[in-house]
């Protein structure tokens, strides 16, 4: 297949790459496995295959599989067959421990930096799982805002993407702080979420984001920081010194959503229930759910994409948005190369969350019909697909 024509231009010294949307049913000749090689994750058995809230989880360079299992705050190691080794860390508030650990990612060195939410607090070990620091986001008790500052990614550089959002803005400011928290670099403020607010009656409100409304989304990208917002098919991408370097953009056409699409969401989100609700208490939650969701405004247009993510060889996935009242039996996703120049369509199995792309492995989490977790890896081959005869 013919790789797309893509157009590319300096413009005050940023590199602009206009590209066009791949043909509507091509996909590259990467090759993801019919099943994953390594399935971790049991609904009866050892206790450290039981994982619950396994909200992130790597690969170290030796094949070992590193989980963030939020259920215990442990960072729960496996050798590369899936095999239980250890756990490192455990929960509390000292050093090395844990508490609502949400994320964990390489850091250089082969090290890993894990991070939790309720204080911000990143900790980082060694491939042997041996503790060596611990440090927060910069700023002071007394500047608020500075509670609000969430790291999101790290850098193969050993930085911290994170970004803020003051209250109810509908702005977030993005920062790169360093390997001590402190800041390196601003990459600027951005388009935050459509919010509504919702007159409850009696002085009260609820803040509700407009339906299919837009959304910030980053990823570290090379020696760079793409940002995008999901109302428009374009990525900006940064230097470490905040100055922007690239713009990508890619070809889409906007698509006013339907009654179907609304309806959809809707019932999408109406499908969340807390725990511990009587059949009783869950219809009348959700039956109030519908009504104050039909009152939260509609945006223009359907988001023009998803997410992103990039992989280890610095090529850039952007998930393609779908609707809720759409039926695709997998997540397809657009791939650009390492400069931002497309390359095609990839799909991925429908039920896998990823979490990390290698070069080539696919790690991801999954859930079956009985909430039993998973964390998988899949066989990626990005050689062409040979020739027949």
């Amino acid at each position: 297949m013919p790789a797309p024509r893509v157009e590319i231009r300096d413009s005050a010294g940023i590199r602009i790459v206009e590209n066009p949307r791949p043909a509507e049913g091509s996909r590259l000749a990467w090759r993801i496995g019919p099943e994953p090689l390594v399935s971790i994750g049991v609904l009866e058995g050892e206790e450290a295959y039981m994982l619950y809230g396994a909200l992130d989880a790597t690969r170290l360079s030796d094949g070992r599989i590193v989980v963030a299992n939020l259920g215990t705050n442990q960072l729960r190691v496996f050798d590369a067959s899936g095999t239980h080794l250890e756990n490192w860390a455990a929960e509390g508030e000292g050093p090395g421990e844990f508490t609502s650990l949400s994320r964990v990612e390489p850091w250089p060195g082969d090290s890993i930096a894990a991070w939790w939410t309720r204080t911000a607090g990143i900790s980082v070990f060694d491939s042997d799982g041996n503790y060596g620091r611990t440090f927060r986001l910069g700023g002071n008790d007394e500047d608020p805002k500075w509670l609000a500052l969430r790291p999101q990614a790290a850098t193969k550089a050993g930085s911290v993407l994170a970004t803020w959002r003051w209250r109810d803005a509908d702005t977030i400011v993005v920062h790169l702080r360093d390997g001590e928290g402190d800041l390196a670099a601003s990459l600027g403020t951005h388009p935050g979420p459509d919010l509504h607010w919702a007159d409850l009656g009696n002085g009260r409100y609820r803040t509700w984001e407009k339906i299919f409304g837009r959304r910030l989304v980053h990823a570290p990208w090379g020696d760079l920081v793409a940002i995008g917002v999901t109302e428009r098919y374009e990525v900006k991408a940064f230097r470490d010194d905040g100055a922007l370097a690239r713009i990508v953009r890619r070809q889409h056409d906007l698509r006013p959503p339907g009654p179907a699409d609304v309806e959809a969401h809707i019932e999408l989100v109406v499908s969340y229930v807390p725990l511990g609700l009587s059949p009783q208490e869950k219809e009348r939650y959700q039956e109030d759910l519908r009504r104050e969701l039909g009152a939260v405004p509609v945006v223009e247009h359907l988001p023009a994409l998803d997410s992103m993510m990039v992989d280890a060889l610095d090529h850039l996935w952007v998930r393609e948005f779908e609707s809720p009242a759409d039926v695709r039996p997998g997540i397809l996703w657009t791939v650009f190369d390492p400069e931002g120049r497309v390359l095609g369509f990839v799909e991925t199995p429908e039920e896998l969350n990823i979490y990390e792309i290698g070069g080539d492995y696919i790690l991801g989490h999954s859930a079956d019909e009985f909430e039993v977790e998973s964390v998988q890896l899949w066989p990626l081959d990005r050689r062409p697909a040979a020739e027949p005869g």
